[in-house]
């Protein structure tokens, strides 16, 4: 056998030897006459050829004990004494209603589900359900997911129109069927025919909002390039905005300040960004003439006079926040949901992360559950909560885990504050334990408030304060 001949027998040899190797480890045990061990064993025509493919071998088969021991660390962690519950503030009391409800033994996903059936069904909340900021054309899309632990199950729908509690139909999606995840108008009939009425989920308040934005903002929307792209341009530049007030690297620093920011610091009338929803006295002249461009804009739409101001300060002051939640009971039975109306004036058709089982939400009953709320299309190219998850079977406290995730958001922009003072996310984490988190990317937000979350647990209901990775508060986009 000439040289050549030998080294490409030796190759089909070392090829098919991880064949066998991969059959060893996989939990689908095919035929073992599929391995073509006649090509295995002639080909070791040397000793150190058999002892070279035996300790290929053998290092393969210790790579997942080495996982293994990982994992096994963290499912024999006890459950927690009393249920915990992570989630967002949500100004009402379904989350001390869950608890109870975790306490009296109902299932992790009902517990779950009550507090995003509280969110959905409030019309004043307009980043959920009924009520919910539409699309550009002026359309309420919703999207949901959940994953119920003990029975390893999840479902998911996206895009959905015209029925009010998604949470519920992506629940009945792995409950009737044999799929995970149903989208737009198929959604829409399937929950129809479970019983779910149709709805106009527009309401008039979440209307007026959509046609004010609609005249002041124009040209300031989720048309053009997006970030990644060389194309893009500062949606700010030349405009008054806020910088950034953490220091990442020192890149911070580099940013140099347009002419129309040197201006707004000597006239506050023209001060740019969002307005804090507590605003200091040096915010008085440019909510006055915010306030006032508004309510003009507001009476040219023919809303009535009662319902002008109230209008303009839904602009100034916008409720925010898709809702997760994750819960832990007693025996470690875990449960995680995540609901949403999406980005406000976004594309018809845009999905983003809410829907996406390991972005949006994920549950893993041997670990642990985590969900996210924020810019969803960069929690997506992250795979947010299962990278979350994952970190915590490795070992990773919640609070780290989640900051990982977020550098790792961070790096997707080279640490370019430019583009990162325009992203938004938060983490909820809860470990099999009972140890939970709630992470933000930015340590305020847009009412000037720390960045908070919400716990209910054996000490009570409480609100506290997210683990930050940056200093200051994100920019709003689009703009309101």
């Amino acid at each position: 056998m000439n040289c050549r001949v030998h080294a490409s027998y030796k190759l089909s040899a070392i090829r098919h030897t991880l064949s066998a190797i991969c059959y060893l480890l996989s939990p689908i045990r095919y035929p073992l006459s599929a391995i073509r061990w006649s090509v295995i064993l002639p080909a070791m025509t040397s000793r150190r050829d058999f002892l070279s493919l035996s300790a290929l071998t053998s290092a393969a088969l210790t790579i997942p004990d080495a996982f293994a021991q990982t994992a096994d660390a963290v499912k024999q962690m006890q459950p927690p004494a009393k249920p915990v519950i992570v989630t967002r503030v949500t100004g009402d009391q379904t989350v001390q209603e869950a608890y109870q409800m975790l306490l009296d033994g109902q299932d992790t996903l009902d517990c779950v589900h009550h507090v995003c059936i509280g969110r959905e069904n409030d019309p004043k909340d307009h980043s959920v359900g009924l009520g919910g900021l539409p699309n550009e054309e002026g359309v309420v899309e919703l999207d949901s997911c959940c994953m119920h632990g003990p029975s390893r199950s999840a479902g998911s729908v996206a895009g959905v129109q015209n029925i009010k509690n998604v949470c519920l139909v992506a629940r009945k999606v792995y409950e009737h069927t044999g799929h995970v995840m149903l989208a737009a108008t198929g959604a829409e009939r399937f929950a129809v025919d479970l019983g779910f009425p149709r709805e106009n989920l527009l309401t008039d308040d979440a209307r007026k909002i959509w046609m004010l934005w609609k005249e002041n903002n124009s040209q300031m929307d989720w048309w053009g390039p997006g970030m990644t792209q060389p194309t893009w341009k500062d949606p700010y530049a030349g405009k008054p905005a806020p910088k950034p007030t953490m220091d990442l690297h020192g890149l911070s620093s580099l940013r140099q300040e347009s002419p129309v920011e040197t201006a707004a610091a000597d006239d506050p009338a023209l001060r740019g960004g969002p307005v804090p929803r507590h605003p200091t006295p040096d915010w008085e002249p440019a909510i006055r003439l915010r306030t006032q461009k508004l309510v003009q804009m507001a009476s040219d739409l023919g809303i009535p006079p009662d319902q002008r101001l109230y209008a303009a300060s839904q602009i100034l002051w916008p409720t925010t926040g898709t809702i997760h939640v994750s819960v832990v009971n007693t025996k470690g039975e875990m449960s995680g949901a995540t609901t949403t109306s999406g980005l406000a004036w976004k594309l018809p058709g845009r999905i983003g992360d809410s829907p996406i089982l390991g972005a949006g939400s994920w549950t893993d009953q041997d670990v642990g559950s985590a969900g996210a709320t924020g810019s969803g299309e960069e929690n997506i190219k992250v795979v947010g909560a299962h990278t979350i998850v994952e970190l915590m079977r490795h070992g990773m406290e919640p609070k780290e885990a989640g900051l990982e995730v977020m550098r790792r958001i961070i790096r997707n922009y080279n640490g370019d504050m430019t583009k990162v003072r325009l992203l938004d996310m938060e983490y909820y984490i809860v470990r099999k334990d009972g140890a939970y988190a709630g992470v933000s990317l930015w340590s305020t937000g847009a009412t000037g408030h720390p960045r908070v979350f919400a716990v209910c647990d054996g000490n009570g209901y409480r609100v506290e304060k997210c683990a930050a990775l940056l200093e200051g508060n994100f920019l709003e986009w689009p703009p309101f």
